[in-house]
């Protein structure tokens, strides 16, 4: 054999070996799974992740949960940026709101900025509510306006920079009169009016679902009105200007890989196309879907836009 053939078929049964040895790549799920909520345990967007990750270990056999990371007043951003120190191997999922990929860019937090998330797809428009308790010399907005330009109103909400605290503000600013005092909340609730702690506040339909019947429902946030208060006008219907949806979806870092994307996408689809979704639906008032990434991409571009227009009625 010659000193070429001798090379070759060493080369050959040394790369034949290497193959051999080297460990099989492990097929995604191997581990368990963390689905962040950056808010406490209660609402919507953690009932329906939680069905997700119930589905996930279910369909893949492998554990999955929701984890809950409130923001202590500072919003989800908190929680969003340990999604995005996580590890991008599709074992730390976000369930997020608008406000993440929107906004979060923009406020000076360098873990999100840009913008190192990229949706699976949304799942949740909220019915977001803003809402007085009973004895509120008011019934309206406009109620509100007369009042508040006599008296100290406090608001409360999740957050400054979130997108229903800028439509409420933007709201009072087009009707002439201004909050007394503000504060961020991690839960807007029952008990959050009835402490006293706030006159006002901006919430979602479910936390205060409770005393639905013991609070004044002023204006809800949204394109259309929510099916179980049908006779609250919307923002947009009071200023059509200030025209913006509250969705939440779920986000990976963007190197996470399309295997992983796939397996988790396949789940979330099947559980808001689910029965149990659609009486939450019927239940809660909220619009439960399944938009895919590039819609879900298209409605955040969108969204910049209407948040832009936020912006110069707040300037």
């Amino acid at each position: 054999m010659s000193i070429l053939k001798k090379a070759l078929c060493a080369g050959a049964v040394a790369c034949t070996l290497a193959v051999a040895s080297a460990p099989a790549m492990a097929e995604y799920p191997e581990k368990p799974v963390e689905f962040v909520v950056p808010w406490p345990p209660g609402d919507l967007e953690d009932v329906l992740t939680r069905m997700i990750a119930e589905e996930f270990q279910s369909e893949y056999g492998v554990a999955a949960a929701v984890v809950n990371k409130p923001g202590g007043g500072g919003g989800p951003f908190p929680g969003a940026v340990e999604v995005a120190n996580a590890k991008p191997d599709g074992y730390t999922v976000g369930s997020f709101i608008i406000a993440i990929p929107v906004i979060g860019p923009n406020i000076g937090i360098p873990e999100l900025a840009p913008n190192p998330f990229e949706p699976l797809g949304n799942f949740l428009t909220y019915p977001f509510v803003i809402v007085a308790g009973k004895d509120a010399p008011y019934d309206d907005v406009d109620g509100l306006a007369a009042h508040a330009k006599e008296n100290d109103v406090a608001l409360g909400h999740f957050g400054a920079p979130l997108i229903p605290t800028k439509v409420t503000f933007a709201l009072a600013k087009k009707k002439g009169f201004e909050f007394a005092s503000e504060a961020a909340f991690d839960a807007l609730d029952c008990n959050t009016l009835a402490s006293g702690d706030v006159d006002v506040m901006n919430t979602t339909l479910q936390l205060v679902l409770p005393c639905k019947d013991d609070i004044k429902i002023l204006a809800s946030v949204g394109a259309e009105r929510i099916a179980i208060t049908p006779d609250v006008p919307t923002v947009e219907e009071l200023e059509p200007e200030l025209k913006v949806a509250l969705w939440n979806g779920l986000f990976v870092h963007k190197d996470v890989p399309q295997e992983a994307r796939d397996k988790i996408i396949a789940v979330a689809k099947k559980v808001m196309a689910s029965d149990k979704a659609k009486k939450l639906a019927e239940d809660t008032g909220a619009l439960i879907y399944w938009q895919d990434a590039e819609a879900a991409a298209k409605q955040i571009e969108s969204d910049i836009e209407a948040v832009g227009v936020l912006n110069k009625v707040l300037e």
